[in-house]
C-alpha cells in the first residue's frame, strides 16, 4: 500500500502544507491589518462554491475565482477619495454571503452538502488537493521572498515607497490575491469559516514575541505547522471536527503568547533580517501605512 494511500496521512501532508502557507502569509495580513479582508474573503468565495456545486464544478475553483473578483472589487473601492477601505470591506463580506445564500435558496431540489466548504474536511483530501496546495505553498514562499523589500515597504510607507517609484497598488493587489489563494487552499483542511483563524492566529502570537522580520515568519509557519498537525491528532484522539480542533489550537497559542507578553513594553519598530528598522505608530487603530 502507497503511503499516500492511508487517509491520515494525506492529512497530515496536507496541515503541514496548509500550515506552512497560512504561517507565510498571515505575516502580512498582520502587519498590513488586514485580518478583517481576510474575513471578508472567507465569506466573499461562498457564491462561487455554490454556482461551482450548482453547475458541477470543481468547488475549490469556484470560491477561488469568486475571491479573486472580490479582491480586484475590494481594491478597485478602497482607492476612491473619501472611501474607507473597512467599509467596502464589510460590503463584500455580507454581500458575497449573502448571494451565496440566495443563490442556494433559488435550486429547488438542491441537496448537496456544502458542510465540508464551511468548517473543512481534512480526512477526505484528495491527491489532487496536496498537489494543489503544494503548488500554492511554493508560490507564496518564492513571491514573498523575491519581493519582501518591497511588500515591507509598502506595508508601513506607503507614500515613500511611492516616491521611490514603487507600485503600491500593484503590491496591494498582489498581497490580496495570494490571501484569497491561501484560503481557497486551505479550504479542505479548515474550511473558510475557520481559515482566518490558521491565518491571522499564529502571525499575530508571533507578532508578540519579535519585531524583526525573519524571526517572526518562521515563528508563524511553526506555529501554524503545530497547531494543525496538532489540532489534527487531537480530533483523532477526541474525535472531534479536525477544522475547529485546529482553529482553536491556533486561537489557544494565541492567548497563551498574548498573556505571556502583557508585561512586555509595545513593539514600535517591525526590522528586516539586514537590522533596518520600518517604524510604525502602534497605537490602537492606526492604519497600517502610518508611522511614527
Amino acid at each position: 500500500m502507497q503511503w499516500l494511500d492511508v487517509a491520515f496521512h494525506r492529512a497530515m501532508l496536507e496541515a503541514l502544507l496548509v500550515g506552512t502557507v497560512c504561517g507565510l502569509i498571515g505575516v502580512q495580513v498582520v502587519l498590513r491589518r488586514q485580518a478583517f479582508f481576510t474575513m471578508a474573503m472567507t465569506h466573499a468565495t461562498f457564491p462561487g462554491v455554490v454556482v461551482a456545486a450548482v453547475t458541477g464544478l470543481n468547488l475549490y475553483l469556484g470560491g477561488a475565482a469568486a475571491g479573486v473578483l472580490a479582491a480586484l472589487a475590494v481594491t478597485a473601492l478602497s482607492r476612491r477619495r473619501g472611501q474607507d477601505p473597512s467599509t467596502a470591506t464589510a460590503v463584500a463580506l455580507a454581500a458575497g454571503f449573502a448571494l451565496g445564500a440566495a443563490l442556494l435558496s433559488a435550486q429547488n431540489g438542491f441537496t448537496r452538502d456544502l458542510t465540508a466548504y464551511l468548517t473543512g474536511s481534512i480526512l477526505t483530501v484528495r491527491t489532487e488537493d496536496l498537489l494543489v496546495a503544494a503548488a500554492v505553498t511554493v508560490t507564496v514562499a518564492l513571491l514573498l521572498m523575491l519581493l519582501h523589500k518591497e511588500l515591507l515597504f509598502t506595508a508601513f510607507d506607503p507614500a515613500g515607497s511611492r516616491a521611490a517609484g514603487y507600485r503600491t497598488g500593484a503590491m496591494d493587489l498582489l498581497v490580496l490575491v495570494l490571501i484569497e489563494a491561501v484560503v481557497a487552499t486551505a479550504v479542505p483542511a479548515v474550511g473558510t469559516i475557520l481559515t482566518l483563524a490558521l491565518v491571522v492566529a499564529p502571525a499575530g502570537a508571533a507578532r508578540l514575541w519579535t519585531n524583526r522580520l525573519a524571526p517572526m515568519t518562521a515563528l508563524a509557519v511553526a506555529i501554524a505547522v503545530t497547531s494543525a498537525v496538532g489540532g489534527l491528532y487531537i480530533s483523532r484522539w477526541y474525535d472531534i471536527a479536525a477544522g475547529g480542533a485546529i482553529s482553536l489550537v491556533a486561537a489557544t497559542v494565541f492567548i497563551l503568547s498574548l498573556t505571556a507578553t502583557t508585561t512586555r513594553r509595545p513593539r514600535h519598530a517591525c526590522t528586516t533580517g539586514g537590522g533596518r528598522q520600518r517604524h510604525i505608530q502602534v497605537s490602537p487603530g492606526a492604519p497600517a501605512g502610518s508611522r511614527s
